[in-house]
């Protein structure tokens, strides 16, 4: 059963970018172009379809209302509105056949695990990561471009039980 939560950007800042076309927190302007990466969306999580989805480029600090210490960096959204990934989605099947570096943090943003994926086997290195117990949150990374991704937080075990709930009791999924 899947032990932990997918975060995506909000819906709110990801809302708040499209209108006002400046980064939050920053106040940057964006940067909107036809898609020429996969990147993927930092909101439904998806890879873009290259040269037919138009993407915006902003500034995002991954580190917002976690951490004191800002750590700003470019990430995409889809320029067209489109669902945030649910946290109980499992890892994004899109993300799976790209490299990824799996930064795990303590609070105060100190990095106590770090490993690199580039093979699909996500779910035994993220198993690895939080079997941790100083391990707060997880930030994936694409280990080739350096940008953050999207954050993975250990699931309480209220979400954990209504998982187990809803898939007939089966635990050993």
């Amino acid at each position: 059963m899947q032990q932990y939560n997918v975060i995506a950007i909000g819906d709110r800042i990801a809302e708040a970018v499209r209108r006002t076309m400046s980064s939050p927190g920053y106040g940057h302007p964006v940067h909107v172009e036809m898609a020429n990466g996969y990147g993927p969306c930092r909101q439904c999580l998806k890879t873009f379809a290259i040269g037919s989805e138009r993407r915006i480029l902003f500034t995002y600090d991954a580190f917002h209302g976690r951490e004191e210490l800002p750590l700003p960096g470019p990430v995409f959204i889809h320029e067209a509105v489109c669902e945030r990934y649910p946290a109980d989605g499992g890892f994004p099947t899109d993300m799976l056949a790209h490299a990824l570096t799996l930064n795990a943090y303590a609070r105060g943003r100190w990095l106590v695990g770090q490993r690199y994926v580039s093979n699909g086997a996500i779910e035994f290195e993220l198993q690895r990561l939080l079997e941790n117990r100083e391990v707060d949150y997880i930030h994936v990374r694409d280990t080739e471009a350096g940008c953050y991704d999207f954050c993975i937080e250990r699931a309480t075990r209220n979400e954990i039980e209504e998982r187990n709930a809803s898939n007939g009791g089966n635990s050993h999924d």
